[in-house]
């Protein structure tokens, strides 16, 4: 099966330290409010094998914690942030932390999404496979990230992250960042009944229609995380989607994923309204 197309992506790369290695990016093409950015990091420019692992965003190794750390203040400098990143802690959960306030207590959150009404203060989230959500109001005055893997969209994340950026929802749109697709998302029977589960009656069929049984595996289903995600942004009343047609699992140059590697390193999705 080929592979989803990538062209809704465009180069956005730069070198800022040319004795480091070079940070590449990509921008999402969606209709952003005038001030509002966005990007996505990838793994193009860095060294394969473990010296590649070291030049990510997931802080969890003491290993590569200076590595880490080096990085996320030349990712915040390339893209003339003037504030540090709202690095989180997250654990597929549903909760939402205010960008400003966690820069200020300056301790580690756990938390899965992200909020910002501060021009220079971006939102930021890590994946590998899981999705990667977007969101801005027309007027430019609010944005947030979401962190959303299978649990996080069953336990409602999404709409945690909606609640939080507050304002009329139909003034809001989203962008679906790099996630694993339908076709290498292979998940047991219990996947699909949590979705099921919380579904409401409205969205039963459409729901059960994001899994196909597996024809070598019974009891186990390809779920489409894209398609989910714009079913409860809908049902959320976010008409207004773009993105979600990559494949961090096919896409072997740009992304890291985690079902295709296990230990990996991560993508950066950031979103800010600029000074």
């Amino acid at each position: 099966m080929k592979p989803p197309s990538n062209n809704h992506l465009q180069p956005y790369a730069q070198d800022f330290h040319p004795q480091r290695f070079t940070f590449q990016y990509l921008r999402p093409d969606w209709p952003l409010p005038p001030g509002v950015k966005s990007v996505v990091t990838t793994r193009q420019g860095q060294p394969t094998g473990a010296q590649g692992k070291l030049l990510n965003f997931l802080d969890n190794s003491a290993g590569c914690l200076k590595q880490v750390r080096r990085n996320r203040r030349d990712l915040a400098a390339q893209l003339a942030l003037t504030q540090p990143l709202p690095w989180l802690v997250q654990e597929h959960g549903i909760g939402v932390v205010d960008a400003k306030t966690h820069i200020q207590q300056q301790t580690p959150v756990s938390a899965d999404a992200c909020v910002s009404r501060e021009p220079g203060l971006a939102c930021v989230i890590q994946t590998a496979d899981c999705l990667p959500v977007l969101l801005s109001n027309d007027e430019g005055s609010v944005v947030a990230t979401a962190h959303a893997g299978w649990r996080g969209l069953v336990a409602g994340v999404l709409a945690a992250t909606v609640a939080a950026m507050a304002g009329e929802v139909s003034a809001i749109s989203a962008y679906l960042g790099p996630a694993i697709s339908q076709q290498h998302f292979e998940v047991g029977g219990e996947v699909r009944a949590a979705f099921l589960a919380t579904a409401p009656s409205t969205d039963q069929l459409s729901s059960a229609a994001c899994f196909i049984p597996s024809t070598g595996r019974p009891g186990h289903y390809y779920a489409d995380l894209y398609q989910l995600a714009r079913i409860q942004l809908r049902r959320l009343g976010v008409a207004r989607i773009y993105g979600g047609d990559c494949c961090t699992y096919a896409d072997t140059e740009r992304f890291y994923s985690y079902r295709r590697e296990g230990q990996t390193g991560r993508m950066a999705s950031l979103i800010w309204i600029e000074r």
